[in-house]
């Protein structure tokens, strides 16, 4: 099947399809006259980027799952790793995010929103700020 159908049946722009074949995530066969002609592997496994990449797998990571995926002989333990790294990163991301929530929801309670120029926000963001 050429890229557009590949594109349809995967849900992934022709694009990116081709940018997976460029860094060598996916190998179509090619036809006499040049083509690229995707088989229902290759919709599987582009399937299986799209849906590792939604989980917020980088390109290496997908690239490691992808090769554990095809190893019959896989560990589990070694999709479990990458999988409990990722977990890891998106914790320490989600704590990050609520550190920020806290300083800017005190920055704005602490804001009187009026026609003084004092704002703590301001003074934060200058690095002037004494927040609590």
């Amino acid at each position: 099947m050429n890229i557009g159908i590949a594109s349809e049946r995967s849900g992934l722009p022709s694009k990116t399809i081709r940018y997976y074949e460029d860094i060598g995530l996916l190998r179509p066969a090619r036809t006499e006259n040049g083509y690229r002609d995707y088989s229902a592997d290759d919709i599987h496994r582009l399937r299986f980027l799209q849906r590792s990449r939604s989980l917020g797998f980088s390109v290496d990571e997908c690239r490691q799952l992808l090769s554990l995926y095809q190893d019959k002989d896989r560990e589990s333990a070694d999709v479990k790793a990458i999988a409990g790294a990722k977990l890891q990163e998106i914790d320490r991301k989600i704590a990050e995010l609520m550190g920020l929530r806290g300083l800017l929801h005190h920055l704005v309670e602490h804001c009187h929103g009026d026609e003084r120029p004092d704002c703590p926000i301001i003074d934060e963001l200058a690095g002037e700020g004494m927040v609590q």
